[in-house]
């Protein structure tokens, strides 16, 4: 998914208002499951739209971690 301003735009204003689900501008829905998960996806977005804004290339791997509950 390549997202947007709008999108990076609506995951902040979630942030700020405690929300954890997000409307992104294609009309799909997502619900973190933490307000750190929200907080992780605002800062790969917005490093997104920076490279992409340079003329970089966005990054392509990510790496993720899982805890046991």
């Amino acid at each position: 998914m390549a997202f947007t301003q709008a999108d990076l735009d609506a995951l902040k204003a979630a942030y700020a208002s405690g929300t954890l689900r997000v409307r992104f501008s294609d009309g799909k829905e997502v619900t973190y499951p933490t307000g750190d998960d929200l907080l992780r996806r605002i800062r790969i977005v917005a490093a997104e739209l920076a490279a992409s804004s340079a003329g970089q290339p966005a990054p392509v791997g990510r790496f993720a971690t899982f805890r046991r509950g």
